[in-house]
């Protein structure tokens, strides 16, 4: 058995949760080829390609992020799974974009910040929990970027049309990841769900919200405990 930080690991733990991220993996993949149809729905109804497109993102930011976010403490006895998981659907997603076959319904040639999202996801998932040995508390930014990122981006679309950094998408996200933050972590992590809602409104590309919100998050609840 091998120890990282405060979490200990043994193999038959990682064998039994590679078997349980297979259906995790294919609900995955199920959401993201999901969203194709409904991109074209969009479009039909008249919404613009990057509108449709960027709908598309913070529902699969919810429904796939955020759900297996919601089930890792459940379902996994150690980070190191959940980790090659969120890497092994970025690796996916960074290929399709650099092979040429973009897929066109979510993904846009301007920014990679989906497979962001999933090594921010992925990366503070694993540290937290390695470093904490508490799956809720670790999986607090992962939640932050799926649920609370996903409203911000509805809103901001609703009222403007395109992507876009507005105060009005930050009040939005504050409204779920202060909640989400209360409910895992207390009032750490309703700091943190506070501190989330801030950061959000940064980006410094080719390092977007993503990875900031994360890596704040994960800073703040790294230095309190």
């Amino acid at each position: 058995m091998d120890c990282l930080g405060a979490t200990c690991v043994d193999p038959a733990s990682m064998a039994r949760d590679a078997l349980a991220a297979l259906p995790l993996g294919a609900m995955v993949l199920a959401v993201v080829y999901a969203t194709k149809p409904l991109y074209h729905a969009m479009r039909r109804r008249g919404l613009p390609h990057n509108v449709a497109i960027y709908y598309n993102r913070k529902v699969i930011h919810a429904a796939a992020g955020g759900v297996v976010a919601l089930l890792v403490p459940v379902v996994f006895r150690e980070p190191l799974v959940p980790l090659a998981m969120a890497l092994a659907l970025g690796g996916f997603l960074l290929y399709m974009r650099r092979s040429g076959r973009l897929m066109y319904w979510f993904q846009t040639p301007e920014n990679a910040y989906e497979v962001n999202f999933t090594i921010a996801w992925g990366a503070s998932v694993a540290l937290l929990w390695a470093a904490l040995g508490d799956p809720r508390l670790a999986v607090l930014p992962a939640l932050f970027i799926a649920f609370g990122d996903a409203v911000t981006g509805v809103v901001r679309n609703a009222l403007f049309a395109r992507r876009t950094k507005h105060w009005a998408g930050n009040v939005a996200m504050l409204a779920v990841t202060i909640p989400l933050g209360l409910a895992y972590g207390g009032a750490l992590g309703g700091l943190a769900g506070l501190v989330a809602g801030v950061v959000e409104r940064f980006e410094f590309p080719p390092v977007d919200d993503n990875i900031l919100i994360a890596l704040a998050t994960t800073a703040l609840l790294l230095l309190a405990a």
